[in-house]
């Protein structure tokens, strides 16, 4: 069981993602990992870095705007059947999205949690272990 990224959400208006992606793209020196639509959302999302940019109307970010951020796992099944060990509850079951699965959590302290494991693992999304 692993994490292998950590992503800060970034939310905003559909009209202003490819500004936001361009000029972090060039701050980081990093293209995007990834941009796809979520029309089931009316979402469009990309990656650079650890940065997930989700853009769509005031409606459509709302129910996503609780979410503090996305766990990248290798294997969420496995993350699955331990969270309720930790004390954390697993509001939302893993499901199937564009990228792969995922499974929203609430941490003890509160926090909601999206895990993912992306079907098509991008090598650049895997943190360096603590020495």
């Amino acid at each position: 069981m692993r994490i292998l990224n950590i992503l800060v959400r970034r939310y905003l208006p559909l009209d202003a993602i490819d500004a936001a992606v361009t000029f972090y793209e060039d701050l980081i020196g990093q293209k995007r990992r990834l941009t796809f639509d979520y029309p089931e959302h009316d979402l469009k999302l990309a990656q650079v870095a650890s940065i997930l940019f989700i853009a769509g109307t005031v409606e459509s970010l709302a129910p996503f705007r609780a979410t503090g951020a996305t766990f990248m796992v290798e294997d969420l099944d496995a993350y699955a059947a331990h969270l309720p060990t930790t004390g954390s509850i697993v509001v939302e079951p893993p499901k199937a999205v564009p990228t792969g699965r995922n499974m929203l959590v609430r941490h003890p302290d509160g926090m909601l949690v999206e895990y993912v494991e992306h079907a098509a693992k991008h090598p650049d999304d895997v943190m360096s272990p603590f020495a």
